[in-house]
């Protein structure tokens, strides 16, 4: 069963008039009477990455304008997510929104409830849509209509340098680890390895998978609600004030120092740390720069038995509403997703694909790091759970979780009143949203 939150955000009430006056000025996407294969088109596509994925977008596309000599694609690559969404806000205000776009996290239910979005279905001849499961789809569905499609699959894991495990003596940890285990491996990590920390905390993602852990749906409930309570989000922070205490975390300051770098700057991405959460397909980012240790990726540990790790869209494509050339938008989504010969060089770039046909075109070109991420994510469609879209309100998670955490370790406020903040503002953006 296909389940969609359909909420809206300030910025998608922004949006909406934004979207309503394109309308009122006669240049909205229904006028475009049809893809023309003799119309010179530009398109603008926009996405964020570091260089090596700008490079493959580049190739990528070269190959679109080869196979449809009239489009032209002006690219518009930024660093980081937030850096494409705050410009995507600025776009859609002053109507220069580019065509075709990555989104993530709950910014597909966001843009898709505010009316910024293309529906799908007005473009099925140019964009098949056919081969992707429901449970692929769910973040992209707003009202039961279908705003965008999965680049690939992707699922949180722990990265293990084995390596540093071997040098500090350390007992290198397998699928069936718990969080205990953990604290006492990173402490001891850190207690006998030099310059090495045990654990790299850099990223919130791992928090939804520790509290499903707990609960039945995550964070988030199907109904769009918060699903969990202070008592839980009170058990994580007090987890990562007994590392910072035991020295299996950093300084505090060294944490929030290496929050939002790129995976090659990070602590373990520079072989300064033993374990790290991360998605499946960043493996090969993170072992770059550790000077050729073995790296793996197991499951995140649980006391609970439960796994709580769900395989979830990396990102979306999806078209701006007030495109002016829909169909040939749609046949660049199209060739991007489901055409066997850009596959080739998109590879695992944005997650193993959920169209059958290309993963199956991808499995044997894979290297090596890209592999073993594949047999992970196998792994994980085995063990892992069904996972409730982000709602349009929880765009705040990472922010909010940061900052309580850094008001927790550097001593400003308790863990009990940390954790219930937490609730306390989501609850309030997930009401708002």
């Amino acid at each position: 069963m296909t389940r969609s939150v359909a909420r809206r955000t300030t910025l998608g009430v922004a949006l909406t008039a934004t979207l309503f006056l394109t309308a009122c000025s006669g240049t909205a996407s229904g006028e475009s009477g049809g893809f023309d294969p003799d119309e010179e088109i530009e398109l603008h596509i926009a996405w964020w990455g570091n260089d090596e994925r700008s490079a493959i977008m580049a190739d990528a596309i070269d190959l679109f304008e080869e196979e449809y000599p009239n489009i032209t694609v002006v690219e518009e690559p930024v660093g980081a997510p937030d850096d494409l969404f705050n410009r995507l806000a600025t776009d859609f205000a002053s109507g220069t929104a580019p065509d075709v776009f990555a989104l993530g996290g709950a910014k597909p239910q966001e843009y898709g409830a505010a009316g910024a979005l293309l529906d799908l279905s007005t473009v099925s001849e140019q964009l098949d849509t056919s081969k992707y499961e429901d449970f692929t789809l769910t973040n992209a569905i707003v009202d039961d209509t279908l705003y965008g499609l999965p680049t690939g699959g992707n699922a949180i894991g722990a990265l293990i340098n084995t390596t540093i495990f071997e040098q500090a003596g350390v007992p290198v940890p397998g699928d069936d680890w718990t969080w205990e285990d953990l604290v006492a491996a990173a402490n001891e990590i850190s207690a006998k390895v030099p310059g090495v920390v045990g654990l790299d905390l850099r990223v919130q993602d791992i928090l939804g998978t520790y509290v499903a852990q707990y609960t039945e749906e995550g964070i988030y409930g199907w109904d769009g609600e918060l699903a969990t309570d202070a008592e839980i989000i009170q058990q994580w922070y007090e987890l990562e004030q007994e590392l910072v205490e035991g020295g299996g975390l950093p300084d505090p300051s060294v944490i929030v120092e290496h929050w939002n770098v790129t995976p090659d700057l990070s602590l373990f991405g520079t072989g300064k740390a033993a374990i790290t959460f991360a998605y499946n397909n960043q493996i090969g980012s993170y072992a770059a720069g550790t000077g050729g240790a073995d790296i793996q990726i197991v499951a995140p540990p649980t006391s609970t038995g439960v796994s709580g790790v769900a395989v979830l869209p990396s990102q979306f494509w999806a078209i701006a509403s007030e495109t002016k050339h829909p169909e040939a938008s749609a046949l660049l989504v199209d060739w991007l997703l489901n055409q066997p010969e850009p596959a080739k060089i998109i590879l695992a770039n944005r997650g193993l694909q959920f169209n059958p046909d290309i993963l199956g075109v991808v499995k044997p070109l894979l290297a090596p790091a890209d592999a073993q991420s594949a047999e992970y994510l196998e792994k994980v469609l085995e063990i892992g759970v069904v996972a409730p879209p982000q709602p349009a309100g929880g765009a705040i998670l990472n922010e909010l979780s940061q900052r309580i955490e850094s008001d927790i370790l550097f001593g400003k406020t308790s863990v009990a009143d940390g954790a219930a903040q937490w609730v306390s503002e989501l609850e309030a953006a997930l009401a708002a949203g």
